[in-house]
């Protein structure tokens, strides 16, 4: 175990915060914005985009799916038109991804369309991929989801508006 640790402390010296990119971090928050207004707006056209045919979804709540038109399904059938989601900005994290692309995690809220109450909150972790000039998704992790104390909502209502 500790000869684990020793090869790998190296790295973990060059992934500090003091080592974020600012210009990786804009172009990841910006396709972030992109996916979700998608995600809002229900456009799954544009919201397919953003998916490798590949991708590895894991929901804490929901299980695990293996490709895009599981995604785009799943978006269609239990997001559409009835919840929208809000990224918590001062939670978003971006990390290179050596020869491949970035590592993005955060935290985000979600309000129901029909009341417009934004009672429910998940953690995520996407990995980003750059190739051929195009961003996707690989492997999205979404867990944690919560409801939220009437504080946190209180005090989330305030930072956004």
């Amino acid at each position: 175990m500790f000869a684990a640790l020793a090869c790998c402390a190296s790295l973990g010296a060059a992934a500090s915060d003091d080592d974020t990119d600012p210009e990786l971090t804009r172009t990841i928050a910006g396709l972030d914005q992109k996916v979700f207004d998608a995600y809002n707006r229900c456009d799954l056209d544009t919201f397919t985009t953003f998916f490798a045919p590949d991708v590895e979804f894991y929901h804490d709540k929901g299980g695990a799916t293996f490709d895009r038109q599981s995604v785009v399904d799943n978006t269609r059938k239990y997001i559409c038109h009835k919840v929208k989601r809000e990224l918590l900005t001062a939670t978003l994290k971006v990390y290179p991804i050596k020869d491949y692309g970035a590592i993005e995690e955060g935290e985000h809220r979600f309000c129901e369309l029909a009341t417009g109450k934004c009672e429910g909150s998940a953690k995520f972790l996407m990995i980003w991929r750059l190739k051929d000039g195009q961003w996707q998704m690989t492997r999205v992790v979404s867990f944690g989801h919560r409801a939220l104390t009437p504080a946190e909502i209180a005090a989330m209502d305030k930072a956004t508006h």
